[in-house]
């Protein structure tokens, strides 16, 4: 990008696709926002967790799961101004993907919270995710070692907490049960204590 960003601009789709500073961005209601540095070990190890969990049940299945760098453009048939990238995305209709990503809301989201982006997960995306239609959007935060399910019902998020000891069914998967205890096993004190 030659210049640098200016928040009072307002970007689309097509502005977020010329960008080539070598920066990760999400664009969210024609807005910039710089993704955090590189995640942390426990950040990337957790999401993994899920991830190869959520794929392992998805063997053989129409759905398929995806890690970010992912570009989900949320509102793509109107304005086309939200780019996000989710940590984990599943995808049930393949329709949707495109490119670098996907075009419309995924069935699923998973972000895992960063110091520098969780306002925006636990809020803005909440937000975006819930009035695009994704079906079931979990926020997993590592520190307490608790995941966060919404599920969409009527235009409504249901919200349901999970702590590290429990099991937590995937709504829009029938039958896939993902065990918190495996998930968090690398996590433990040195993580919090390095992390601070």
């Amino acid at each position: 990008m030659a210049e640098p960003l200016r928040k009072e601009e307002y970007y689309t789709y097509a502005d977020y696709y010329k960008w080539d500073d070598d920066k990760r961005w999400e664009l969210i209601e024609g807005q910039p926002y710089a993704m955090s540095p590189a995640p942390s070990w426990g950040h990337q190890n957790t999401g993994m967790q899920i991830a190869i969990r959520i794929g392992s049940y998805l063997k053989g299945r129409q759905c398929k799961v995806f890690m970010a760098p992912f570009d989900v453009r949320l509102n793509a048939d109107t304005h086309d101004d939200t780019v996000v990238q989710p940590d984990i995305v599943v995808i049930c209709d393949r329709a949707k993907l495109h490119g670098t990503g996907c075009i419309g809301a995924p069935d699923m989201a998973v972000e895992v919270l960063s110091p520098s982006t969780a306002y925006r997960d636990m809020h803005v995306k909440l937000r975006l995710y819930r009035d695009a239609g994704v079906r079931e959007y979990w926020i997993v935060n590592i520190e307490t070692k608790m995941v966060h399910t919404y599920i969409l019902d009527n235009g409504r998020y249901y919200a349901a907490s999970y702590g590290e000891a429990d099991v937590v069914p995937v709504h829009i998967l029938e039958g896939c049960m993902i065990d918190l205890n495996e998930v968090f096993a690398d996590i433990g004190e040195s993580y919090n204590q390095e992390n601070g």
